[in-house]
């Protein structure tokens, strides 16, 4: 009880996860008033999933002592040492970076294009990259704002996995966007609420006997 009320208080008094809704509501609320086509959130997702990966890679790599409790590489018991630190950042960094690119070449094809919407225009474009940057500046924010308090020992394995739960949002905008387009503001809003989970996951629920 006295866990689950810790981490109510942590979540709720950190400015990183309002700074995060904040980002996902301006996105929503430019959706809405713009009529953003499906093609635009999906690129405004892309570019927040690499700015997710871009981070995650930096955190791994500054770890100083880490759990490697039901990890394996090469189906060995992975040990905490640095080597196994550089191993898992970098095989990250390409697995995350190649899903990714592929998901990029997906996105300028003409298929996804004539499936899901015209190629964003300029003034869809430049909401794109404003969306982009405010949700680059949140995560750097939150990156160095929970810098200090990212100081407890993590499980790696967990800490490489977790992002690739924020690609989900994209899928099912991508696999039912299309058949329920008059729904995407509620897409739109669930990924907001998948997100503020993300956070607390990361930056609680991973930090192992803070609250302890």
């Amino acid at each position: 009880m006295f866990i689950s009320k810790q981490l109510q208080k942590n979540s709720f008094s950190d400015p990183s996860l309002w700074f995060l809704l904040f980002s996902n509501i301006a996105t929503i609320f430019f959706a809405i008033t713009e009529n953003w086509n499906l093609s635009t959130i999906i690129w405004v997702y892309w570019f927040q999933n690499i700015t997710i990966g871009f981070f995650n890679f930096i955190r791994i790599l500054r770890l100083k002592e880490f759990s490697t409790e039901g990890f394996k590489i090469n189906g060995r018991p992975a040990q905490s040492t640095r080597g196994t630190k550089l191993f898992t950042a970098f095989f990250f960094l390409f697995h995350f970076g190649f899903f990714h690119f592929i998901y990029l070449k997906f996105l300028l094809s003409g298929i996804f294009t004539n499936a899901y919407g015209n190629t964003p225009n300029l003034a869809e474009t430049k909401y794109i990259l404003l969306t982009a940057l405010l949700f680059f500046i949140n995560h750097l924010f939150s990156y160095f704002y929970n810098k200090p308090r990212d100081t407890k020992k993590q499980n790696i394995g967990s800490l490489m996995f977790y992002p690739y739960a924020r690609i989900i949002p994209m899928h099912l905008v991508i696999i039912f966007g299309s058949l329920f387009g008059g729904a995407l503001p509620l897409f739109l809003v669930l990924k907001t609420f998948a997100d503020a989970i993300m956070h607390v996951v990361e930056h609680n629920v991973l930090r192992k006997g803070e609250e302890q």
